[in-house]
């Protein structure tokens, strides 16, 4: 096996809400470092990953994130199949636009209400909660492991349209912060990562940009524009998937060693703090 600069080589990783977007892309990468990965999602479906002889090895785990026994099965069976868990990823995550009032039309579909509120909660909050808490018993007993918790500059700035969200990410960023204080004294690693704006996430579905676009009063048309142009950043253009993959494996590695309790943003500076 070729070995990468990164040294995630037979490193055991547990990546949440893998089978598409930036988690796949997280996923495959920490393959393409040799890492054995554990790619966890709701969908019942087995994504595709690009498989050579340098890669490490890979299962798929349905894993509802929400369900603290379910979460636990997952982590018992990732400690059997690569006995132990190195790194855990918390990307899976929901993301509803809402407006807090919508003054075109009372308790409309596109206003806030408990039933959204307890969705994007539940699995922005409380599932990276029960996750970290699994995977840090079995790193806390080893006394090493890294959390890695995916942010969003929403959580850092505010979003029109996306106040849950946003509050939900803000609440990571907190998580991260305070476990670093509980977990780095134990050799356990926190950071976390605020991507902005990306190229492609295969997320994006039609039901949500007409949502996004109408908590913004603009057209789809206008929304799809704005991912594309290259005044969104300073930079001068959007993010790539790869790039936030390629954060994340540093951060994972030993070479992040000193890197403990911070969001790092990956926004092409449009987002500071």
């Amino acid at each position: 096996m070729q070995i990468s600069w990164l040294g995630l080589e037979g490193k055991s990783v547990i990546v949440t809400g893998a089978a598409s977007g930036i988690g796949k892309a997280v996923a495959q990468e920490f393959l393409n470092c040799g890492a054995n990965v554990a790619v966890c999602d709701l969908n019942p479906q087995t994504p595709e990953f690009e498989i050579n002889e340098n890669s490490g090895k890979m299962i798929y785990l349905h894993t509802n994130v929400c369900d603290a026994q379910n979460v636990k099965e997952t982590v018992k069976r990732v400690c059997e199949e690569f006995g132990t868990v190195d790194v855990i990823v918390n990307n899976a995550g929901i993301n509803i636009p809402s407006l807090l009032v919508d003054d075109k039309e009372e308790h409309s579909k596109y206003e806030l209400n408990e039933n959204i509120y307890e969705k994007v909660m539940d699995v922005n909050v409380k599932g990276v909660y029960i996750c970290s808490q699994e995977a840090s018993r079995v790193m806390v007993k080893k006394g090493a492991g890294v959390i890695i918790n995916m942010s969003s500059e929403s959580g850092l700035e505010g979003s029109q349209g996306q106040s849950i969200y946003a509050a939900s990410k803000n609440a990571v960023n907190s998580f991260t912060r305070s476990w670093s204080k509980e977990l780095g004294p134990k050799g356990v690693r926190v950071v976390g990562v605020a991507p902005g704006i990306l190229e492609a996430t295969g997320l994006r579905t039609l039901a949500y940009e007409e949502a996004l676009a109408y908590t913004r009063n603009i057209t789809v048309e206008k929304l799809r524009e704005g991912y594309k142009s290259t005044s969104t950043t300073p930079l001068g253009r959007s993010g790539k998937l790869s790039e936030v993959a390629n954060l994340v494996c540093f951060l994972a590695s030993e070479r992040a060693g000193y890197i403990h309790g911070v969001t790092i943003n990956v926004a092409g500076g449009k987002t500071r703090g």
